[in-house]
């Protein structure tokens, strides 16, 4: 992130949108009450609203100093924060019930590390689990607010056919004031007589591996 970035998303501005509008809105429906996984909390204001209505939460930020800030942070509440890669998850598979991802996703830096990210989340759901969260659409101000960073904005309306080709069903996509939010669902169980659909294929490159 460039300064002004960092800044903003630190800010009492940013908590309070998030605390009233964006994530009670992107959560809309969504059972919170299983294993948690949320991808990418950076300084973890998200993650200070999702500790009031989870059971519990595990967060994966891959820059090691926000997520050793936020792991101090929350030490003493019952939150695990891990350091890593969301396209390349240290998790084994089937781990978590709901997987979370805000204002994240325009920050992986190609649609093909994106799509690696959706594959993970996938893996990592119990069948019948959950991947929801909320990013942002492109606009003038969004490029200007990301200059000289990482910005690849995805599609709301290519995403149910990315998300679906690694096996989620069920997509639902909502766009509001500039923004889109989406939920989607590991089947609970595969066909009769089929293989593992969805499962990513593997692949060496992660975030760590691109400058």
């Amino acid at each position: 992130m460039n300064r002004l970035h960092r800044w903003y998303c630190q800010s009492k501005r940013w908590r309070q949108r998030l605390d009233t509008e964006i994530l009670p809105w992107s959560l809309k429906g969504v059972d919170l009450s299983g294993e948690v996984l949320e991808l990418g909390p950076g300084p973890g204001l998200t993650t200070d609203w999702l500790r009031h209505h989870c059971g519990h939460i595990t967060c994966l930020e891959l820059d090691p100093n926000l997520a050793r800030s936020l792991r101090q942070r929350v030490a003493n509440a019952g939150i695990t924060v891990e350091t890593g890669d969301a396209t390349a998850m240290p998790f084994r598979d089937r781990m978590f019930s709901v997987v979370l991802s805000f204002t994240m996703l325009h920050h992986i830096p190609s649609s093909t590390l994106q799509d690696r990210l959706f594959g993970e989340a996938y893996r990592v759901l119990k069948p019948g689990g959950v991947f929801a969260g909320s990013d942002s659409v492109w606009s003038m101000w969004m490029q200007m607010f990301h200059i000289a960073d990482t910005m690849v904005t995805i599609d709301p309306g290519l995403l149910p056919g990315r998300l679906e080709a690694v096996g989620f069903k069920d997509v639902v996509i909502e766009t509001s004031g500039g923004r889109f939010r989406f939920t989607t669902r590991r089947p609970a169980s595969l066909p009769s007589g089929s293989d593992s659909p969805g499962e990513a294929p593997k692949c060496a490159v992660g975030l760590a591996d691109v400058e």
